[in-house]
């Protein structure tokens, strides 16, 4: 099943159907924030930030979270670039995860800016972001971002999708000379929004990064993470035929959890030191396009874009995978974070731009707190919760 060969051109048309039905390098400049900003608790506050992926720009608007988790509004900040949309995609305009990265450690949130090939960086203070610096992506419609440490990797959908490595400096980032890799994706399949990749995503220690290409080769890419923070020449290409794999996470041990969008299914797997990937379990939701996983100690959740639904799971010690059932969302459910604590979880609702909070359970059982319209927000993806 896995292999080092690159496949193209495999498109799945479950995942068509099921959402088209659901609705320069250096340090840049940095710019002043906006200030509409109403709440200002300061550093070490809760907080929720939510990316509009607005074409007309892109903004993040920010939220004050409560104790009980609810949210009320505390501030939108122009990121100084433009949101963009796939063709073919209807809730989900980015069709990605990790457009919106929080760097908890240093205060720092990163946004991609996926119609003007940039990425912002803005500093936490609580509940307000400061604009820091907009920086060149380093390629064609950045669409998910990656931290580990000081190291940041940003994904670029189009003309067949690269990764572009750069370092965390002085509230900017700075280009790491020869990072750039080229995944060589087929850029002429369609429908665009399936086809283009999906995630970039560090391994727990650092050691390696990976990229999913969803329809476009099925494949998991693993490249080795150098000293100076360059990559591998080229990575180690597992063939997952018929999965298309979409989204990331990892389970507490450190094993590689994806959701696979072909079989709409969550999956769990080993990943050896040669970049090698091992299955070990997979679970069908039984829902319509599974596209986005996050994790909550050993529980899972997995948005169903296509069915309006999260699908909870608890994690074995041997990566097994037991169903905790289905709660159901407002239209388009995609992007998803989950707080610090494992409290609570809050997904974007794409169709009309919304976020739901739920309240978790011991038992993995989701209790609603209600939704907040975001403005500007449909179809928007990215958010993270502090």
């Amino acid at each position: 099943m896995l292999t080092s060969v690159r496949r193209t051109g495999v498109a799945s048309l479950a995942l068509t159907a099921a959402l088209g039905t659901v609705g320069a390098t250096g340090i840049a400049s940095p710019a002043s924030a906006d200030e509409h900003h109403r709440d200002h608790r300061g550093h070490g506050g809760s907080a929720v930030f939510v990316q509009t992926d607005d074409p007309a720009g892109n903004t993040i608007v920010a939220y004050d979270r409560a104790p009980d988790g609810t949210l009320t509004p505390a501030g939108q900040y122009a990121t100084g670039g433009l949101g963009g949309v796939l063709d073919g995609s209807v809730v989900d305009h980015l069709a990605s995860q990790g457009s919106l990265a929080l760097d908890r450690e240093h205060d720092t949130l990163y946004a991609v800016n996926a119609g003007s090939d940039t990425v912002t960086v803005f500093g936490v203070a609580g509940d307000r972001l400061s604009r820091r610096a907009v920086v060149p992506s380093g390629g064609s419609f950045p669409v998910s971002i990656a931290v580990h440490g000081d190291l940041v990797y940003v994904l670029n959908a189009r003309d067949g999708g690269t990764v572009q490595g750069f370092r965390s400096l002085h509230g900017g980032l700075v280009p790491i000379a020869g990072s750039t890799r080229a995944l060589g994706l087929d850029a002429t399949a369609t429908p665009e929004f399936v086809n283009t990749p999906g995630q970039v995503a560090f391994s727990p220690d650092g050691s390696r990064l990976l990229v999913t290409t969803k329809s476009n080769g099925n494949d998991v890419d693993v490249f080795t993470v150098g000293r100076s923070g360059a990559l591998s020449g080229s990575p180690t290409v597992n063939s997952l035929p018929g999965a298309v794999p979409f989204a990331v996470s990892w389970d507490r041990f450190g094993r590689l959890v994806l959701a696979e969008a072909g079989p709409n299914a969550v999956a769990t797997f080993r990943i050896d030191h040669d970049g090698v990937l091992h299955a070990i379990a997979t679970a069908a939701t039984g829902q319509a396009a599974t596209c986005w996983v996050v994790r909550s100690g050993d529980r899972l959740f997995a948005s169903n874009a296509g069915s309006a639904t999260l699908s909870a799971y608890r994690v074995g010690l041997r990566g097994d995978l037991t169903s905790l059932g289905t709660t159901g969302t407002d239209a388009g459910t995609v992007d998803a974070t989950v707080t610090p604590d494992g409290r609570y979880l809050f997904v974007q609702a794409g169709a009309a731009g919304q976020v739901d909070g739920f309240r978790i359970g011991w038992d993995g059982s989701l209790t609603s707190l209600g939704s907040v319209t975001v403005p500007g927000a449909v179809g928007g993806e990215g958010i993270a919760a502090d």
